[in-house]
């Protein structure tokens, strides 16, 4: 889940793996998989920024295995 601000100012949560894209149209809309769109202030860098950062969250590095030469390649 990332906190984002809707342009009324109100802070609401939304699920990061229900995000299918952003769109900048200059304010930031997030399109969901359910077919809603929420507009916030955030740039769409900084939900990037967010959503980056709950993967880290969920799936710390020790737990991604290593990439195999072979597989960089393809």
């Amino acid at each position: 889940m990332i906190k984002v601000t809707r342009l009324n100012g109100q802070e609401i949560v939304v699920n990061a793996e229900l995000i299918e894209y952003l769109e900048a149209s200059p304010d930031t809309i997030i399109a969901l998989t359910t077919g809603k769109k929420i507009m916030v202030k955030e740039s769409v860098d900084e939900v990037v920024e967010k959503i980056i950062e709950y993967r880290r969250r969920c799936f710390p590095s020790s737990l991604i295995p290593p990439v195999r030469k072979s597989e960089e390649e393809k």
